[in-house]
């Protein structure tokens, strides 16, 4: 009987115990079966997958079983609920995630050999050699990995009052202008505003402060006053008490704390121990603006009643701190066919060739999309059952979130991130693992369903000569034209009532918003519009010219992703969001945006002597700044020279990246040779209407002789399967042959699309806020906003921040 026991193990400090939940699953202690933590491994895993780990992990099938309920705990009625104090969640005076603790939690434990033998413990413990009991007992105490993963990253909570000491507290200058700062009655000196006050610890002036998003707050004087003196810290008045107060700096650009407050405050005559708070903090406005936006309750759709709902598909994800961004993008993914099929069909096969579940980028996505499409984790609860006391039927992405985020400066971090950088970034590592995919079906990319080629065509009117340059990308990002608003006289005659109301010192809170409203084809055709670009440098033996360039599809990806760029910066570089309401068909077509290649009797520009060739309008050289930090890092030349090719030439962060990501390839070292395909004779082949995939496969078929590729072209139908793996059968030394990871296979069809997707975004810049996702399913638009499902009243198409459509059956 001993011998079943040999290979437990009692866990160190350097042991990962997984006890809060299965590594392929989202089962957990409080799930029906409980969760199973082996005693060998430390890893914690849901009854379905005990079997597999015991056949992969021979002789290490001995568990601790955890079975965890939940007890009421009296609660007082006559209390009321805390008030949030605090921008933070899990901190005192923060937002409780949780609610109130009306509940505690009971274990209850066992030893479990698989496949039949099933000890209570303690109450039989005797049964037990004593390393069993003592490594029971170290399991039970130990803190779980999920917690020690938490602490690293910011100490299980989010805060938005932490504040660092500001330079300035040792330096201050304060003038000596003997003006003394009444205890109230004060006003704006430059407008007739009372309240959001601002007095600068230099000079004391008395300023009102900046505008919020929502149209609220004050007139920007206070900033305006530091732009033209540089005095740097201003204390905002009616926060000031014994305790402290709001300080804002300047050119630190932060909220600061300011141990001197008190001296600095009673050159003005100000006495903190006598003042008592009178005006809002900036956490209070910011936690009201949080609750009240009106852009917030319309894209969580607050002012309806919303019908949960629940299932396969439906199952809501828990907010893990600030990871709505990641939520929403990975609920809009795994609706896709190309995702389900990849990771849901397959995930069985992941589980059993994953060596380490918790660092397998295929196991956890394959364990997220099992979550999210099984059904197991959504089930309706009935109306009379008190929610606190029952287990969440929600999927807590946990080991995906710290998986996915390992070693990135951003998405490792609990702070709130950009979706759109984020789906980028997931894209990249989904097509990066695809590469030496294990699966029987390795030839699915699901990331390719986004990825499609644009043609740019540079026309020079100067020599009447053209040059066409074909880039990647997966995302169709658009610029919003404002001037082309329907109800521009509208928002002229809002903006001028709203100007005077403020010049008067009047509040514009009920001034009802009357937002720009441009339709979604009025962008789209001016992304199509030639763009102008000045002294551009045709060659190095050339002068440089103005020229015009007009972007154009390639290829139309089975699905079109949707960027809006409505963030951009004032003038002072204050962080701005374009408040727009945009008109969004359900359908749309672009194919008058298909490429037309090289037309007849249109000459190229002529290249260089060395015959080096551009790979965009915008990167004609190696970046000799970036290319010098790079190289003084250690990192070769060469191969330095391929990071910033690679990713655009101007962003010494995203070059490391590669760096680190590509150090190990063969070819690292070696000269970069951009492609010396000839594009003259695919550019022709493109403009017939072949792909340029088909196109590259005829010419190589026929030796590059152009009308024999025709006739190729035209008896042998295009394949995508076969073409894609023709690609990557090319040798490096064929001049078109490229490496998979930069070649991705491109879909093609008509140009016609439904939406199926949208996700929103709440606040004023992309790092801070609240994403939400729709997503339009079995006939009807559904809301998923972290924990929540439902069905969604009216689908706040004109706010959101990215839009998937899907190309219309044909």
């Amino acid at each position: 009987m001993a011998d079943i026991y040999k290979n437990v193990r009692i866990p160190d400090a350097n042991d990962k115990v997984y006890k809060d939940e299965c590594l392929y699953s989202f089962d957990n202690p409080e799930s029906e079966n409980g969760l199973f933590i082996c005693m060998s491994t430390f890893r914690g895993l849901g009854k379905d997958h005990v079997a597999r780990h015991c056949k992969f992990n021979p002789g290490k099938n001995v568990f601790l079983h955890i079975s965890r309920r939940r007890k009421p705990v009296p609660v007082d009625p006559n209390i009321e609920p805390t008030k949030v104090t605090k921008m933070a969640i899990g901190i005192e005076g923060g937002f409780d995630v949780n609610g109130s603790k009306r509940f505690t939690f009971e274990e209850k434990y066992a030893i479990y050999v698989h496949p039949n033998i099933i000890i209570a413990y303690p109450e039989e413990a005797d049964k037990l050699p004593e390393h069993v009991k003592k490594s029971a007992d170290a399991i039970i105490a130990a803190e779980s990995a999920f917690l020690k993963e938490e602490r690293a990253a910011m100490n299980a909570t989010w805060n938005g009052e932490i504040r660092q000491i500001t330079k300035h507290a040792e330096t201050l200058e304060q003038l000596n202008n003997e003006r003394k700062i009444p205890p109230n009655g004060w006003k704006c000196e430059q407008c007739d505003l009372k309240d959001n006050l601002w007095l600068n610890l230099t000079d004391g002036s008395i300023l009102c402060g900046r505008k919020f998003f929502d149209g609220t707050g004050g007139n920007n004087h206070a900033v305006e006053h530091y732009y033209k003196t540089k005095y740097p810290l201003a204390v905002k008045l009616g926060t000031i008490t014994s305790k402290g107060a709001d300080v804002y700096s300047y050119d630190e650009d932060d909220m600061v704390e300011d141990p001197n407050l008190a001296i600095h405050l009673s050159h003005w005559g100000i006495n903190m121990m006598n003042m008592e708070k009178t005006d809002r903090s900036m956490a209070d406005l910011e936690i009201e603006i949080n609750q009240k936006y009106g852009e917030a309750s319309i894209i969580e759709e607050a002012n309806s009643k919303l019908q949960p709902v629940h299932g396969a598909g439906y199952t809501g994800m828990r907010n893990l701190g600030n990871s709505c961004y990641m939520n929403s993008v990975m609920q809009v993914l795994f609706t896709i066919k190309d995702f389900q099929e990849k990771y849901y069909k397959h995930c069985e096969f992941y589980f059993d060739h994953a060596k380490d579940p918790v660092n397998d980028f295929n196991a956890q996505t394959a364990k997220l999309a099992f979550g999210l499409l099984s059904g197991l984790y959504s089930r309706e609860m009935p109306d009379n059952r008190d929610l606190s006391f029952t287990p969440p039927s929600i999927v807590r992405p946990q080991m995906f979130r710290s998986l996915i985020g390992h070693g990135h400066p951003e998405f490792g971090t609990k702070q709130q991130q950009d979706a759109a950088e984020f789906l980028e970034y997931f894209l990249e590592q989904v097509h990066k693992h695809c590469l030496n995919d294990p699966t029987p079906d390795a030839s699915l990319d699901p990331s390719t369903c986004f990825q499609f080629q644009l043609e740019e065509r540079l026309y020079c009117p100067e020599t009447a000569q053209v040059r066409y340059l074909t880039r990647n990308d997966t995302m169709f990002r658009m610029n919003i034209p404002l001037d082309a608003a329907k109800n521009m006289h509208e928002v002229l005659h809002y903006n001028k009532t709203k100007e005077d109301m403020e010049k008067k010192g009047h509040k514009t809170n009920d001034l009802p918003i009357v937002r720009p409203i441009v339709p979604l084809t009025q962008a789209i055709a001016r992304w199509a519009e030639p763009e102008i670009i000045e002294d551009f440098k045709i060659n190095r033996n050339l002068p440089k010219a103005t020229i015009r360039r007009t972007q154009r599809f390639l290829t139309f990806p089975d699905y079109l992703l949707i960027q809006l760029k409505k963030y951009t910066f004032n003038d002072d570089w204050t962080p701005r969001k374009i408040d727009v309401s945009m008109e969004i068909p359900d359908d749309i077509d672009i194919n008058s945006l298909r490429a037309t290649g090289l037309q007849i009797g249109e000459k190229l520009m002529p290249d260089d002597d060395d015959n080096e060739k551009v790979t965009s309008a915008s990167n004609t050289q190696i970046n000799e700044v970036l290319l010098e930090q790079l190289v003084s890092m250690g990192f070769s030349a060469e191969g330095c020279k391929k990071a910033l090719i690679s990713t655009g030439n101007n962003n010494i962060e995203a070059a490391m990246n590669w760096v680190f990501e590509h150090q190990s390839d063969s070819d690292f070292d070696k000269p970069y040779q951009a492609s010396t395909a000839d594009e003259e004779s695919i550019a022709i082949l493109i403009s017939m209407g072949f792909s340029r995939a088909h196109s590259v496969r005829a010419l190589a078929t026929t030796n590059n002789n152009v009308e024999a590729a025709v006739d190729w072209a035209s008896s042998n139908p295009e394949d995508n399967s076969t073409l894609h793996r023709f690609m990557e059968s090319l040798p490096q030394s064929s001049p078109s042959a490229q490496s998979p990871s930069t070649t991705p296979h491109y879909h093609d069809g008509p140009g016609k699309y439904r939406l199926v997707a949208f996700i929103s975004h709440i606040g004023n810049t992309t790092s801070c806020g609240h994403y939400v996702a729709h997503i339009h399913k079995d006939g009807r638009w559904v809301i998923f906003n972290d924990e929540t499902v439902a069905f969604s009243e009216h689908p706040p198409k004109d706010l959101a921040y990215l839009y998937i459509y899907k190309r219309a059956a044909s």
